[in-house]
């Protein structure tokens, strides 16, 4: 179970499809580099409603496209069954994961 809270945002993308992101509260904000590579952690896109974890792996069970960052909102996405761990990058040392579901 994860606990805590995580900030998350939810979007309807088109009909009968919808976008979930979920960040953990200490990357809220930052821009995170690794090479070429660069997560722009900002509240337009990951949003500024921050809300348990448990709540956050419900919403992500209905949702047809995510992008977690950080190392909480992976394991939202893990725990979701959404997620599988080998599928995990770490981008400047911070995990990363996205699914689409077709």
């Amino acid at each position: 179970m994860v606990e805590g809270a995580v900030y998350v945002k939810v979007w309807q993308i088109r009909l009968g499809e919808t976008m979930v992101a979920v960040c953990d509260c200490d990357v809220m904000g930052k821009k995170i580099t690794d090479g070429k590579l660069v997560l722009d952690v900002c509240k337009e896109f990951y949003g500024e409603e921050k809300i348990a974890a448990d709540a956050a792996i419900d919403l992500l069970k209905r949702a047809t496209v995510a992008n977690l960052v950080g190392k909480d909102a992976v394991k939202c996405g893990i725990e979701a069954g959404l997620i599988h761990r080998e599928a995990v990058i770490c981008v400047g040392g911070v995990q990363h994961a996205q699914f689409i579901q077709i």
